[in-house]
Order: structure tokens, then C-alpha cells, then sequence
């Protein structure tokens, strides 16, 4: 009996090299949880898997978190028509309950169908929704997140750890509420997260400390779909570019209930279960399509949207998202157009107008700026501060006879750079 249990092997889920698919469903009725196994022969449930010695058995249904609704999972394989009758199905289900527009249900709807085969990929986005307390972001946390494959819901009032271990081993889809509290060490843990979580092989390693009082280094596999609720946005824009983000209007019910009925969760069960059936037949056959990048828009923008474009089965729908993602863009250029980069670059461009030679020294630059933006800021407008400018954005600085100056030949640099800050023309069009 203990070498048939030192066999055992607790599974959640499971894509075998054999082509088995192996997910876990709980039967709330029946207060169990089974394996649903899906092989060439068909799908089924069972209790246990046996492959080779090893026998796989599922998470308890007394384990905490499924006891206490805060890991959502299926109960059992159902059928559905096809891929675009199931996204109809699911877009009329978050209607009913969240105020949104069009391109946004349809973007939450297909995210959610996204997070059930997301490991077919190597990249994916993170939805957010955006918005002041009252406009409805929790309520759109919870009926979406229902959905979403392996959902774990938490907040910004839980502690990071245990959102850790969650995600390395149920490896779902983390519903994060309030996720720009202001507690500053708790936001840096999360920052690590979302930082690292969105790209396939790059865990985060913490340190734990063993019952003998020894510090042994573990790595954590967070990789997988997020949905977040925040009021605001993050400083980092590298980490701001992972976001689809949804703003949540005030006022815009859409005559959605106050309070969601009891049905909810029936209905929300239902569809998970249909979800089920989706990630069992097609997790093996979805592939990313290059060929749907939008040249139009940005590189980070194509990374992050192509899993989700290659999951939709119509062109209607992958418009309306495509639509939505050239929006956004336009809002973050046209908030890059505000910042003091964006300004330095705007000098750079008035000085191509003026003069055949790019040959401009830092002094120049530098005055320039002040007598066009000094007004705007408290501090001295300095050369070392404009310099460390013109350095981030990678425009090269030579020293010749004690003067600094912009290296010649950087107009495909400067232009690129014009182009991405939303600085009028480019400085090589208004050269020529």
C-alpha cells in the first residue's frame, strides 16, 4: 500500500508528449473533484489516470481554495456549436451583467477564451480594467473572471506569497482586484509578477527558508493571463505596454443588475464547462498566426495581440479588437507627445528645418530647450540633464575640442523616434 500511494502524483493539468490532455473538474453537487482526460479514443471523466508506474490523482475537493470559491473550475466536458457560437454565447453573458462597449465585450470575450488554451503560446497580453471605485471594475473582475480558465481571484488586501505558490502550481488565470494599492513593498512583489508573467521562461526566484533554518532558492513559474482592476496606471511603461486596458466609464450600467442574481454562477458554470470542451479538442491544433500582424501598429502591440487574434475564428471580431488595440495606441502616443522626451525630440526636429547639418552641439540643444519648455519645469535646464535625455533615447554624443556634440548620420534614429513620440513629420521628410 505506501509504494502503491509513493506513486501517486497530484495533477491539475496536463498536456502529455502523447497528445493526453488532462484538466480538473470539480462536482460541486457531489463535493469531488475527477480528472477530465481527453485521448484519440474520445473524453471522458474519471477518477484517476494510470501512465506507465505513475498513478495521477487530482487536488482534493477539500482543498482551501476550492472550498472557498477562490479557485474556479468546471465540472464536467459540455458541448458547444462551434468557436464563434461559443464567443456569442460568452459575449451575451457579460452583457447581461457589465456595462461595456462593443470592442470591449468582444475583447473580454475573447481573452476569456484566450486564457483556456493560453500555454499554446509564448507571449500573451494582460486585460485591465481601469476606472475609479463605482464604474463597475470589480463587478467586470468577477463575471469575467468566472469564466477564465483555473480563475483565482485576489486582492490588493492579500499578501504576495501565497499568490506565488498559487500560480506555480495551479498555473490558472490570476484575477487581481486593486492592483495599485499603495502598500510599497506589496506593489514591488506584484510588479515582479506582471513583469515577468506575460512571456513564457522567466520565473521569479525568491528565497525560502527550510525547516533546518537553510535558505533555499526557488523558482516560481508565473507565466500565464491576468486580469487586473487599478484606478490608475503604473510608472513603468515597459510594464504599462503588457496592458489591453479597458476604461470604466462612470454612469454606463447598460441596465445591467446591481447586484448579480444567484444565476450568475449557474450560468457561469455553464459556460466554463463548455470552455472545457473548447481547451480539450483544440489546445493541440491552435497555433499563432504571424501573418495577422498589423503592420500599423507598433511591435509590442503585434506581440501581445496575435495570441488573441489567432484564436478568433472571424474577421468581424478580430477588427473590432484590432480596432481597439490601434485606439490605445493612440492614446499612448498621444501621452508620449506630453513628456519631456517628446519635447527634446520636437527641438532636435526645429533644428532639422533650420539647417542642412545635423552636426548640432549639446549647448544648442540645451538652450533651445529652455527657451521653448524652461517655463514648464522647477529645475535648471542643464547640459548633463538634457545629455542623459538624448542618451535614453539613444542618440549618440561625441566630445571634439571640449564641445559635446550630437553625432552626425542619426536621422533614421531621430526619424523612428519622431514617429513613436508622435513628433509631426519625421526630421528626414522635412529635410528633404
Amino acid at each position: 500500500m505506501a509504494e502503491e500511494v509513493s506513486k501517486q502524483r497530484l495533477v491539475i493539468s496536463l498536456v502529455g508528449e502523447d497528445g493526453t490532455i488532462v484538466e480538473t473538474v470539480y462536482r460541486p453537487d457531489l463535493r469531488t473533484t475527477a480528472l477530465a482526460l481527453a485521448r484519440t479514443s474520445g473524453i471522458d471523466v474519471v477518477p484517476e489516470l494510470r501512465l506507465g508506474d505513475a498513478v495521477y490523482v487530482p487536488v482534493r475537493a477539500t482543498n482551501n481554495l476550492i472550498k472557498h470559491n477562490v479557485l474556479v473550475l468546471p465540472s464536467e466536458p459540455a458541448e458547444y456549436d462551434d468557436v464563434g457560437r461559443l464567443l456569442s454565447e460568452i459575449e451575451s453573458y457579460i452583457r447581461r451583467y457589465v456595462g461595456l462597449p462593443n470592442a470591449a465585450t468582444v475583447l473580454s470575450a475573447s481573452y476569456i477564451l484566450l486564457s483556456w488554451v493560453y500555454d499554446a503560446f509564448n507571449e500573451l497580453p494582460y486585460l485591465r480594467f481601469r476606472g475609479d471605485y463605482g464604474t463597475g471594475k470589480t463587478r467586470a473582475l468577477l463575471v469575467i473572471g468566472s469564466l477564465c480558465h483555473k480563475g483565482f481571484f485576489a486582492s490588493g488586501a492579500s499578501t504576495i506569497s501565497p499568490i506565488f505558490h498559487t500560480l506555480d502550481t495551479f498555473k490558472g488565470t490570476l484575477i487581481f482586484d486593486e492592483a495599485d494599492f499603495r502598500f510599497t513593498d506589496e506593489k514591488a512583489e506584484l510588479v515582479k509578477i506582471l513583469n515577468n508573467g506575460n512571456v513564457r521562461g522567466f520565473p521569479v526566484l525568491r528565497t525560502q527558508v527550510t525547516t533546518k533554518k537553510e535558505f533555499d532558492p526557488r523558482a516560481f513559474a508565473i507565466f500565464g493571463p491576468k486580469i487586473v482592476g487599478m484606478r490608475r496606471s503604473y510608472d513603468d511603461r515597459a510594464l504599462e505596454s503588457r496592458f489591453l486596458t479597458i476604461e470604466m466609464e462612470p454612469g454606463r450600467s447598460g441596465g445591467v443588475p446591481i447586484n448579480l442574481p444567484e444565476s450568475q454562477k449557474d450560468e457561469a458554470l455553464f459556460l466554463r464547462n463548455k470552455l472545457l470542451m473548447y481547451r480539450l479538442r483544440n489546445r493541440l491544433t491552435v497555433r499563432l498566426e504571424p501573418v495577422l500582424a498589423d503592420p500599423t501598429l507598433e511591435p509590442r502591440m503585434n506581440q501581445i495581440l496575435l495570441p488573441l487574434l489567432s484564436i478568433i475564428p472571424d474577421s468581424g471580431r478580430r477588427n473590432a479588437i484590432s480596432g481597439f488595440a490601434k485606439t490605445l495606441q493612440a492614446a499612448v502616443m498621444a501621452e508620449r507627445g506630453t513628456t519631456t522626451d517628446a519635447q527634446v525630440l520636437t527641438v532636435l526636429r526645429a533644428f532639422s528645418l533650420d539647417r542642412a547639418s545635423d552636426a548640432i552641439s549639446l549647448a544648442e540643444i540645451t538652450t533651445a530647450f529652455a527657451e521653448k519648455y524652461g517655463t514648464e519645469y522647477d529645475r535648471p535646464i542643464a547640459n548633463r540633464w538634457i545629455g542623459s535625455i538624448l542618451r535614453r533615447l539613444g542618440i549618440i554624443l561625441y566630445k571634439s575640442n571640449g564641445v559635446i556634440t550630437m553625432l552626425s548620420g542619426q536621422t533614421e534614429r531621430i526619424d523612428a523616434l519622431c514617429e513613436r513620440y508622435g513628433v509631426g513629420d519625421t526630421v528626414g521628410k522635412l529635410a528633404a
